[in-house]
C-alpha cells in the first residue's frame, strides 16, 4: 500500500452521479452542477452539498425547491461548462443549449437533455455542513435518450463513467423494498 495525502482521501469515495440542479428564484431560472449528493435511504430522499459561493443556493433557501437533472456521459463538456460560471453572470439554459420542461409540482425547470429528473422540495438546510436535504415529489425519465451512463467526478478534475450492470438483485432480495 502507497502512502496518500489525507487532502486526497475524499477521491476514494467521492459520491456520484455528478447531477444537474435547476432553481428558480421566480425571476430568472439556473443550473448548477452538483457532484456531492446521496440518496438517503430507499424513498425519495436525497442531500447535497452547496452553500452561499453558489448562486443558485439564495433560491434554494428562498423558494425551497429544485429539480435535480441526471446527465449522460455525452452532456459532460456541458456539465462542466455549467459547473465552471456562474448564473449570476450568464443564462446557462442559454449558453449551454438545455432545453427547460416545465415541472408539474415545482417552479424549477426539468431540462429534457437529461437521462432523468426529479423534482424536489428542500425539506431541510444543514447549514454546519452546507448540506441540502431533498424530497422527492415526483421523477421522470427520458425513454428516448440512447446514451444512459452516468458521469461520477474523482473529485480531482477527473470522472469515470457507468459500465457493466451487474444483476444480483435475486441474492440481495431480503434487503430490497418490495416492488424495486
Amino acid at each position: 500500500m502507497e502512502s496518500l495525502a489525507i487532502s486526497k482521501a475524499f477521491t476514494l469515495i467521492e459520491p456520484g452521479p455528478v447531477v444537474l440542479v435547476t432553481t428558480s428564484d421566480g425571476h430568472r431560472d439556473n443550473v448548477m452542477t452538483i457532484s456531492w449528493t446521496m440518496v438517503l435511504d430507499f424513498s425519495a430522499s436525497f442531500a447535497l452539498t452547496t452553500g452561499p459561493w453558489n448562486y443558485s443556493y439564495a433560491a434554494l433557501e428562498k423558494t425551497k425547491e429544485c429539480v435535480i437533472g441526471v446527465p449522460a456521459v455525452d452532456m459532460l463538456d456541458t456539465v462542466i461548462g455549467v459547473g465552471t460560471c456562474s448564473g449570476r453572470d450568464v443564462d446557462k439554459f442559454e449558453k449551454f443549449g438545455l432545453t427547460r420542461v416545465k415541472a408539474r409540482h415545482v417552479h424549477p425547470p426539468l431540462i429534457k437533455d437529461c437521462i432523468a429528473n426529479i423534482e424536489c422540495r428542500v425539506v431541510d438546510i444543514i447549514e454546519r455542513h452546507n448540506i441540502v436535504v431533498l424530497e422527492g415529489v415526483a421523477a421522470y425519465l427520458n425513454a428516448s435518450r440512447r446514451e444512459k451512463r452516468r458521469i461520477h467526478a474523482i473529485g480531482d478534475g477527473t470522472f469515470v463513467v457507468d459500465g457493466r450492470k451487474f444483476d444480483r438483485k435475486e441474492m440481495m432480495r431480503s434487503k430490497l423494498p418490495e416492488g424495486i
